[in-house]
């Protein structure tokens, strides 16, 4: 039997985020993925939000994906853009980029950190003890792990298999999604009618001097909203053709599909994101409307979250009970995911009151104030966990400071690629003494000069110092004494050493 301290079930973005993220921190992690190989049949998920790109910047990894994706101004609500040019982040844009892309991108990180990838291989079941998981794979075989995370997507094994309950609501409305061949030259764009909106796009293109250029024929991306919502078998060519036909008139002579699938609006969450020693991250754990782009970047914010706090708990740094901030920070999040998806499906429903309603929405959302809010909101900006009262940054992520050190000048991100806690001095050097916590918690001492804005909520006063979890979250802030210190590193990164 093969062990490991950690088995992760589905090697998608989140699967593949989780992995680094344990890597990082010395965990022996795995990966069981089901696909023989990384290639993903057709694109799937198109971008990465703002908040995303910070994450993937805290690792030193983010320019391998702006190298291969389009910058844009991704964010939006119900099809309604919202800029956040004059965010304060340096990645105040989205980034389109399509699924395959993004996989194969991370898999190359793991690849680097030598991360253990079982293909083939589905994971079937499980039981789990007081000292691990036994991880039942379908062929027979078998695998002991400390514990098993369930990045199995929206049908998650790992979630059924534990008994986890996902509550929530129905799909209303539905679309096929399919990449094919097109023996004609389709009408590429969106399209709107009485039963929802279309789109036709091409899959293969080249970045020329920063725009997109398509070339003639290759493979074409479909997406159709259906007539008949609740179609549970699997979606055929017949079925694609017969949408094509309804919506453009014509087929366009659409031939050897690459994939065809169907997604909708259902929107449902795990009630709990733990099991004792099995967890949930990404579409395991929520699932919901693509409308918005939320769900990849989500659960690889999940992954992140996670990742340091379960490596904390393996390596016997944390108790077990840090697992348990895993639900409360991540669940609330994708709760308002769910919720704003089934707003946004709401408002762009056909009929003419939802019209209506989405015009207003339009119209409230050319103003400043309305479109920063829920522009933060939807780039994943503006999350907060709620880690009690003080400064406007408890909870918020950190922003990306341009700092001055004994040493010279250095970026805040890069102090956070090795995915270690740091400790912020901004004040005398030296007035900070964490020496009990010196092997976990990294301390810097530097200045800053500039202003201190969060996206959203605008200017605050600068801290004296400031407590940097891996995630890039901020877990303590001082005014240039060492109050409430020693409780907040004794929270998030274990008892003090003797």
């Amino acid at each position: 039997m093969t062990h490991h301290a950690v088995v992760i079930a589905g090697g998608g973005p989140t699967g593949l985020m989780l992995a680094g993220e344990l890597a990082l921190a010395g965990v022996d992690v795995a990966i069981v993925e089901r696909r023989a190989s990384q290639e993903l049949a057709g694109s799937r998920a198109g971008g990465l939000h703002a908040r995303t790109l910070e994450v993937l910047d805290q690792r030193g990894i983010a320019e391998r994906f702006l190298a291969e994706g389009q910058k844009a101004q991704v964010a939006g609500f119900a099809q309604i853009r919202l800029d956040i040019s004059d965010f304060p982040t340096r990645h105040n844009y989205g980034l389109g980029l399509w699924q395959n892309h993004i996989e194969r991108i991370l898999a190359g990180w793991l690849d680097e950190l030598k991360v253990p990838m079982h293909r083939g291989c589905e994971v079937a079941g499980f039981t789990q003890d007081d000292t691990g998981v036994n991880v039942e794979l379908a062929g027979g075989r078998s695998m002991r792990a400390e514990y098993l995370v369930g990045c199995d997507g929206g049908r998650s094994v790992v979630r059924k298999a534990a008994g986890i309950d996902f509550p929530g609501w129905d799909a209303t409305t539905s679309a096929l999604i399919a990449q094919v061949q097109m023996a004609e030259e389709p009408e590429l764009g969106i399209r709107h009618d009485a039963l929802g909106v279309h789109a036709l796009g091409k899959v293969e293109y080249e970045l020329r001097d920063g725009e997109v250029v398509y070339s003639a024929g290759g493979t074409v991306s479909v997406m159709l909203t259906e007539r008949h919502p609740g179609a549970t078998g699997e979606p055929t060519l017949r079925d694609l053709r017969e949408a094509l036909v309804g919506v453009y008139g014509t087929d366009f002579g659409i031939h050897s599909p690459t994939w065809i699938s169907r997604f909708t609006d259902m929107a449902r969450q795990a009630a709990a994101y733990r099991d004792r020693r099995v967890l949930l991250a990404g579409d395991a754990a929520h699932v919901h409307s693509p409308v918005g782009g939320q769900g990849l970047n989500t659960g690889v914010q999940d992954a992140v979250n996670l990742g340091w706090k379960l490596a904390q708990v393996v390596n016997r740094t944390s108790p077990e009970s840090l697992l348990d901030t895993y639900h409360a920070e991540r669940h609330p999040v994708a709760a308002r995911v769910l919720r704003n998806t089934m707003a946004q499906v709401a408002l762009l429903r056909p009929d003419d009151r939802s019209k209506a309603a989405r015009e207003a929405m339009a119209e409230l959302l050319s103003m400043d104030e309305p479109r920063r809010r829920l522009a933060a909101e939807m780039s994943g900006l503006g999350i907060r966990y709620d880690l009690g009262e003080g400064h406007p940054l408890l909870g918020r992520r950190m922003p990306d400071l341009d700092l001055v050190s004994a040493d010279g000048p250095l970026r805040l991100f890069t102090l956070l690629h090795r995915a270690r806690p740091l400790l912020l001095n901004l004040g005398e050097p030296g007035a900070f003494d964490i020496t009990p916590w010196a092997d976990r918690v990294e301390r810097i001492d530097a200045r800053y000069d500039g202003p201190w804005e969060i996206p959203a909520i605008g200017a605050v006063t600068a801290p004296a110092a400031v407590l940097i979890r891996p995630d890039g979250y901020v877990a303590w802030t001082g005014d240039g004494t060492q109050a409430g210190l020693a409780e907040a590193l004794t929270t998030w990164f274990g008892p003090p050493r003797a």
